[in-house]
């Protein structure tokens, strides 16, 4: 991989999280280590993924709301993640 600026890197993270859907759990950590790399943060965009086996989420979670917490479990590696609404 070519080296990147910062803006350049930051063009391409958005680029790639606009069309998730069809991505691999490969191209999903590739694109995190380079947000790491160039120290951008990926905010809300990290919620699109899990943590542990990079799968994309709506198609492999299980999601529910309870007591003002969204709770998602992944289907693959069976990991919860929680996080707070606004």
């Amino acid at each position: 991989m070519k080296k990147l600026r910062k803006k350049e890197a930051l063009f391409e993270i958005k680029k790639f999280f606009s069309d998730i859907k069809n991505k691999k759990p490969k191209e999903i950590k590739k694109i995190k280590r380079l947000a790491m790399h160039h120290n951008i943060k990926l905010g809300s965009l990290r919620k699109k993924f899990c943590k542990k086996c990079f799968s994309v989420f709506p198609q492999n979670a299980k999601i529910r709301i309870k007591n003002g917490k969204k709770t998602v479990k992944c289907k693959i590696c069976g990991s919860i993640f929680r996080w707070k609404l606004k």
